[in-house]
Parts: C-alpha cells; structure tokens; sequence
C-alpha cells in the first residue's frame, strides 16, 4: 500500500503541486500586506516571485539527482531576485524609497527556496515572522518616528495653475507629512510654494518623489 501512495505521488506529482499551492498563500500573504500598504512590490509580484523560487529549486533538486550541485540554481535564484528588488528602489535628487519593499522581495524569494527544498514548516514559520516585522514593528517605527519628528523647508516651482497649489498640499497630506506653514507667490512664469514640513526623516525623502511625479510640478528643492 505503502509503495502504491508513493507511485501515485511521483506520477501525479503531488509533492510538486503542494509546493506550488504553498508558495501562492504564503507569498500571498506576504503580498497582501504590501498591496494594502501601496508599496510597489505587491500581492501578484510576491506571489510569482515565491512560485518561481519553489519551481525553480524543485526542478533542481530533481534534475540534479546525485551528479551535480543542486545548490547552483538557487544561487542563480539570488541574484535574478537581487534585480527584481533593485528594479522597486527609487532614487530621485536625494531621495531613497523602496528598500522595505526590496529587503520583502528577497525574503519571499528564500521562502520559495525553502518550500522547493522541503523546508514546510521554516517556510511557515518565517512568512509569519515576515508579516510581524512588516506590520509589528512598522507600527512601532511610526510611533517613534512621530515623536523624533523632523522639520524641513522646500522650494517648488511649478505651472501656475489655480488648482496646482491644493493639489501639491494634497499630495504631501497623502505621504503623511504635516504642513506648518504654507506660502505662494508668483516669480516670472512660475508658482513657487514655500512649504514647511514636520514628520518623520524618512517620509520628509517621499514627499520629494511624491512631489516630482506631479505633472504641474517643474523643480523642487530643499531649503538645506
């Protein structure tokens, strides 16, 4: 009986499909949290990232068999993975986001790697410990981020739009950011707003990206 419930999983490749049915709840889950977040990396990319992972070292493992290295497709796993995440990273004037959402990309990466090699209950119990980093400690971060709250003053030249200038508050509102005082005057054929802000260092660098992306927007600097 024993022989015959291992036939039939190696003809109908059970084993395979429950990995592939694992790496979709737990990269899933990981996925999830970062779409509800907004972040760019989010429930589709994961999802692929950890089936990919799990498919690739499964084939391996059995490819291999006792002749060869199995270990050298996951290597490759890591570094294909190491673009995806560099692809999330935005840099722009100073800028710097998405390295949580990378950091999230390499991590999905390895459970994948983990359910291909049979690791069940690791690749569980990591996508857990993933989900209360990301949403624990997220919190607590803001928490402390609110009391250490920084102040800046940045310059934006923009089209001078009757709209432009609820539209850019609106977007620093969105990121987060509490704006102290605002002001606005007209200089040759620009708008330029004199913001200053006060909120946490880190969303002080995405309001800036926020603010270049905006269509009505020319330059922005900071008062440094």
């Amino acid at each position: 009986m024993g022989e015959l419930l291992t036939r039939i999983v190696e003809i109908f490749r059970l084993e395979l499909m429950l990995q592939l049915v694992l790496a979709t709840v737990l990269g899933g889950a990981v996925g999830l949290e970062r779409e509800i977040e907004g972040k760019p990396a989010g429930l589709r990319t994961n999802i692929l990232i950890c089936i990919g992972s799990a498919l690739y070292t499964k084939l391996s493992i059995t490819m291999a068999g006792t002749g060869a290295d199995p270990t050298r497709v996951a290597a490759q796993i890591v570094t294909g993975v190491g673009f995806i995440g560099a692809g999330t990273i935005l840099h722009a004037r100073g800028a710097v986001v998405g390295l949580t959402s990378a950091a999230t990309i390499w991590v999905v990466a390895a459970i994948g790697l983990a359910l291909g090699a049979r690791f069940y209950l690791e690749a569980v119990g990591t996508t857990l410990m993933v989900i209360v980093v990301l949403q624990g400690l997220g919190r607590v971060e803001n928490l402390i981020e609110r009391r250490v709250a920084t102040r800046s003053r940045i310059t934006i030249h923009a089209r001078p739009d009757p709209q432009v200038v609820a539209d850019l508050e609106a977007v620093v509102r969105r990121v987060g950011i509490e704006i102290e005082r605002q002001a606005s005057r007209r200089e040759n054929t620009d708008l330029v707003m004199e913001l200053h802000l006060r909120g946490p260092k880190r969303l002080h660098d995405q309001v800036m990206v926020a603010l270049l992306h905006h269509p009505g927007v020319r330059t922005v600097s900071t008062g440094e």
